[in-house]
């Protein structure tokens, strides 16, 4: 008798955590954005950084595979060409202009007042002239 009230308690239990999770968060702020964007290019640049070092690992060891293979007196084919290992520098970090919204920036006003309406009363017809087939 008490194994249905379990499932439906555990049904219910997993139905409000659900709705819990689908909540709206609110939108993050201007200063977490640019933190978040700041993260994001670091990231990035580590994983420049990684890349570098990687690249310049393995000509290390492909250095001293050829130096020891030649001492060995064993037959080398040529290395492959590869392009040379990119150094990443130092961080630096600019965070991109905010474009201003259209209101500010003037971009929907005509770029001078209007000295008449922009339609008359002639049909359009009278205006256009006739074309002939």
């Amino acid at each position: 008798m008490n194994h249905p009230l379990k499932q439906i308690l555990v049904i219910s239990n997993l139905l409000l955590a659900g709705t819990a999770v689908m909540a709206k968060l609110p939108a993050p702020s201007e200063e977490a954005k640019a933190k978040a964007a700041e993260a994001a290019a670091k990231a990035a640049w580590s994983g420049k950084v990684d890349a570098y070092q990687s690249c310049l690992a393995q000509d290390k060891v492909a250095a001293h595979y050829f130096q020891t293979a030649k001492a060995a007196g064993k037959d080398v084919k040529p290395a492959a060409a590869m392009p040379p290992c990119a150094d990443p520098g130092a961080f630096s970090y600019a965070p991109a202009e905010l474009a201003k919204p259209l209101e500010a920036a003037g971009a929907h006003s005509p770029p001078a007042t209007a000295t008449s309406p922009p339609s008359s009363k002639e049909p359009a017809a009278a205006i256009a002239p006739a074309k002939k087939p």
